[in-house]
């Protein structure tokens, strides 16, 4: 997950299309393919099994076995409406603001921290752990998306929604999602997984978050579980 940063503003996370990324995954699936005999699997979380879906239904050399986690299948726009987050990016855009941060990422107080982290994780440990690296270690330091970022999320998220390829993938495919989910549609996770030949979909309750790995123990550890179990049984 996450988004990279092209920008002047280094806590920026930007970039012109989507399909650059899409470019790169695939490269690196030729690559890692010709390194041995695998078997291979791919996991990604929340941004990242957006692009892995699209780049797999864009003719990405398949894994043996691939998992997303809280996958980006569309944003969480409330409390706009979809089209009206649509316009508004897209008015952004033609303003010349692409480049500009879509909102602030507010954390001068203890209050707006436990908001934020309560949209991430139930457990302050682990959110402090982020925090402690993102201070820590500037190269890896990221702070809200631009515009164009926004922009190319939601027309990309549209695209694959709308894509027929879905229905022809054939990779083995695990999806752990989350009700709560405050960043990603867990409504749009559940169209896209029943419209994938034999996907499995696993739906945490309020006890999730959107960070699934990041969780209380109770929800990471059974997360992980599932995909110890699933990737064991595609291996086999």
């Amino acid at each position: 997950g996450g988004s990279g940063r092209l920008t002047d503003d280094p806590m920026t996370g930007h970039i012109g299309d989507f399909a650059d990324w899409i470019t790169d995954l695939k490269a690196l699936a030729v690559d890692w393919r010709a390194e041995g005999d695998g078997p291979y699997a791919m996991v990604a979380h929340s941004m990242g099994g957006h692009l892995l879906l699209r780049a797999l239904a864009e003719g990405m050399p398949a894994p043996d076995a691939a998992v997303a986690v809280a996958p980006m299948l569309d944003v969480h726009s409330a409390p706009l409406p979809r089209w009206l987050a649509v316009a508004v990016a897209r008015a952004m855009l033609c303003l010349g603001q692409g480049a500009r941060q879509a909102w602030t990422q507010k954390e001068g107080s203890e209050r707006q921290r436990r908001i934020r982290q309560k949209r991430l994780t139930h457990d302050p440990d682990r959110y402090a752990d982020e925090l402690w690296w993102r201070d820590h270690s500037r190269d890896i330091a990221l702070g809200p998306p631009s515009w164009t970022w926004v922009s190319q999320a939601l027309e990309s998220t549209r695209a694959l929604a709308e894509s027929d390829a879905l229905a022809r993938l054939a990779v083995p495919l695990l999806i752990l999602a989350t009700r709560a989910d405050q960043l990603v549609s867990t409504p749009a996770i559940r169209r896209v997984a029943a419209r994938i030949p034999g996907a499995r979909l696993h739906v945490y309750g309020r006890e999730a978050a959107h960070e699934i790995l990041r969780e209380l123990d109770p929800v990471r550890l059974d997360a992980l579980r599932r995909i110890d179990a699933f990737l064991d049984e595609m291996a086999a």
